[in-house]
């Protein structure tokens, strides 16, 4: 079962969000990363998606967070500020309207300080995120096996 590092972990979530589908080979741990949606007709990757097409069952697909998922990390950023940081109202109150994640956005890129603690909040979080699942993943696969 592949066991990844955290700068691969890292270069994962970083692929993801950036529009690309991202595969590990269930024995070996071979990374695939393929052009998601929004990258539709990429060139330069026949190779891997060849790879991916004749072998789809010997893969499992580390799928990006959904917008639930996504929106609890934002919530939970904020319930850990200081009751007296006026940030951490205002990250509730943008949170609670529409257009949630953009809001936050604005918040947080006027938040100083604040915000490269978001952005390091966020990679932690990413970071238990995706591992947990390669975890289930594998335990998953040895549970096949047997």
């Amino acid at each position: 079962m592949p066991d990844f590092t955290i700068e691969q972990v890292k270069n994962i979530i970083g692929e993801i969000e950036m529009g690309f589908r991202v595969f590990y080979h269930k024995e070996s741990g071979e990374l695939l990363q393929v052009p998601g949606d929004g990258l539709d007709g990429m060139e330069g990757f026949e190779e891997e998606e060849e790879k991916l097409e004749e072998n789809f069952s010997d893969y499992t697909e580390l799928r990006k967070m959904d917008s639930r998922e996504s929106f609890q990390i934002m919530e939970s950023f904020a319930e850990q500020l200081s009751d007296r940081n006026p940030l951490k109202h205002r990250l509730f109150s943008a949170l609670s309207q529409n257009r949630p994640f953009a809001r936050f956005k604005q918040e947080i890129d006027h938040a100083g300080i604040f915000r490269d603690q978001w952005f390091d909040f966020k990679m932690e979080y990413q970071l238990e995120w995706y591992s947990e699942r390669i975890e289930r993943n594998n335990r998953y696969a040895e549970n096949e096996e047997e």
